[in-house]
């Protein structure tokens, strides 16, 4: 897939307030400073779609963006940023829960890890419950560009294997680099195999 096109509509402080559109949803979200406004911009080839900045858990509000008038590419706030109060954490948790488990138009959660560290207790309690809660989603790797080439597939291979422990079957995933460009056909191509198959769905 090839974006052509990628505009911002609308940010809401709930699901609610969401596009009335039946048009599908991705949706991406991971922990605070993992890089997930800087993905979008790669995915999107653009250099200020989605807001970047130095300081973490910026995002409070869900983001759409309108993708090749076809799709919508969803920002969502990060989760586990330690510097917010509890109530401003608790909102978000709920503002994020109900959009994931009401929003019908979400098709696929992308879920990013910062490919340099170990599992975090954090990451794998939001990918279980994901689980739990019977939510499609895939795991996206990102940072790659931080780690010695030799080591990214070693470091992803530890992951999976880490969810193995408590996931019979294991989410697709993908390793990206904001810097290097790495990766954006495999997640844009996952996303386009997917409208494809609604759609064929929807004409049968």
């Amino acid at each position: 897939m090839e974006i052509k096109k990628s505009e911002f509509v609308i940010s809401s402080p709930t699901f609610h307030g969401c596009p009335a559109d039946t048009k599908p949803e991705y949706a991406f979200i991971g922990r605070s400073n993992v890089g997930k406004s800087s993905l979008i911009n790669m995915l999107c080839n653009r250099k200020n779609l989605a807001k970047t900045s130095a300081t973490p858990g910026k995002t409070l509000l869900i983001n759409h963006f309108i993708i090749n008038n076809e799709w919508y590419l969803v920002d969502l706030p990060g989760y586990g940023y330690a510097k917010r109060s509890k109530t401003v954490q608790q909102k978000l948790e709920q503002m994020i829960s109900s959009y994931i488990l009401q929003r019908k138009q979400l098709i696929n959660v992308f879920v990013l890890i910062d490919i340099r560290h170990a599992p975090q207790q954090i990451d794998l309690e939001f990918i279980d419950w994901l689980g739990q809660s019977k939510v499609p989603f895939s795991i996206v790797f990102t940072k790659a560009d931080k780690l010695p080439t030799t080591k990214i597939k070693a470091a992803a291979n530890a992951y999976m294997n880490k969810l193995k422990e408590t996931w019979e079957e294991l989410p697709p995933y993908f390793i990206t680099s904001s810097e290097q460009r790495l990766g954006q056909h495999e997640v844009l191509d996952y996303i386009e195999d997917i409208n494809l198959q609604l759609k064929n769905n929807m004409a049968e």
